[in-house]
């Protein structure tokens, strides 16, 4: 059953959907693409609400029905079973409800960067670095409209990479990868190896959203140092022969951004300027969130760079997802790109401790 104060949420979200399906029709609204695209948007997700509503009080009325049934000897048998069937109708519905009350974040339908660092490991991490990236290009390349651009990269002397740097662009990247951010751990036995140990070395991801509103973070020109450089590594015959890369440096936090893949410095001026501010409303929400406290944090993580989430275990054939205790033995097809039994996993556990947020609020 729904409680009362579920049911009160269910009656603003009635009464906005009204008010939407008035706002659509508006010669001001269907003139303005923008703002036609934002409450279509908003509308197609109460129109789901209102569709599930229907459902719960069609399953509540056959049960009622089916309950006066029981008292009659020669329909009691078929009755339970139809009771029973309609519990779970009634049980997936509710849940089905909730799941569409919940406050969607507006950042998960936004493109995203990708951020792989080398940690601890030396030549080793560097490598692993690599294989983190190609495993994202390969899950990138299977998801429909999304793409991927290495907009800069500083490689390491044996193929690895120290940094890099990727624009991926496509509806609903950063939902889908947010929780990718964090501390990647190896085990396995380094190229370099001659004994055959089995060394540890680490990686750190960033999943950064890229804001369509450049006016949400205000960037001083006086704030900015702005150098040219050539660019490095492959991208065509323009390389090293003009200035054309980009580092930005904020001096008031200290946060330096690169960009490097077109031959345009006023381009690559641009990518870099939406990267740093990226980087830098990035850092402004995790100062929030390490002001309070909350469930999700605790089952999810919190996406610090520093926190240790997973561990990729060569010789085993496994991996570890440490923040909700997942273990998979299909560490080759994961690193081949099949991602999604780890990011569908992460998902559904934030998607529950949301559920329990608002099913505690309810009172």
């Amino acid at each position: 059953m729904l409680s009362a104060s579920l049911h009160h949420k269910i009656l603003k979200a009635r009464e906005r959907h009204e008010e939407l399906s008035v706002l659509l029709s508006l010669p001001e609204t269907l003139n303005s693409p923008s703002r036609l695209q934002e409450l279509s948007k908003e509308y197609a997700q109460l129109q789901e609400l209102a569709d599930l509503m229907q459902q719960y009080q069609s399953i509540e009325q056959q049960q009622k029905d089916c309950e006066q049934l029981l008292n009659d000897p020669e329909m009691k048998d078929m009755a339970q079973q139809e009771s029973q069937e309609l519990g779970a109708q009634f049980q997936a519905v509710t849940a089905a409800i909730k799941k569409a009350l919940l406050p969607p974040d507006p950042l998960d339908s936004q493109s995203a960067y990708l951020e792989v660092r080398a940690g601890t490991g030396g030549q080793e991490a560097c490598l692993f670095a690599a294989d983190l990236l190609r495993m994202y290009l390969k899950y990138i390349d299977c998801q429909s409209g999304w793409s991927a651009t290495i907009l800069s990269a500083n490689e390491s002397d044996l193929g690895g990479y120290k940094e890099v740097i990727v624009r991926i662009e496509g509806s609903g990247v950063f939902g889908r990868l947010k929780f990718e951010s964090g501390g990647h751990r190896v085990q396995r036995i380094p190229q370099t190896e001659t004994q055959g140990r089995i060394h540890t070395s680490a990686c750190t991801v960033a999943i950064l959203p890229q804001y369509d509103e450049v006016s949400e973070i205000d960037i001083q020109p006086s704030d900015l140092r702005i150098d040219t450089f050539r660019a490095s590594g492959a991208g065509g015959q323009h390389v090293n022969k003009t200035d054309s890369a980009i580092r930005i440096t904020h001096l008031p936090s200290g946060v330096v951004v690169e960009c490097q893949d077109d031959r345009s410095q006023h381009k690559n001026r641009s990518k870099a300027l939406s990267l740093l501010k990226s980087k830098l409303l990035a850092q402004q929400q995790h100062q929030q969130r390490s002001e309070r406290s909350s469930l999700r944090q605790s089952l999810v993580g919190s996406g610090d760079r520093s926190e240790r989430i997973r561990t990729y275990n060569y010789p085993q054939g496994r991996l570890t997802e440490h923040r909700i205790n997942l273990t998979l033995y299909q560490l080759e097809g994961i690193l081949e790109g099949d991602l999604d039994p780890v990011v569908d996993a992460l998902a559904q556990e934030y998607q529950a401790s949301l559920l329990i947020d608002l099913e505690s609020s309810e009172g």
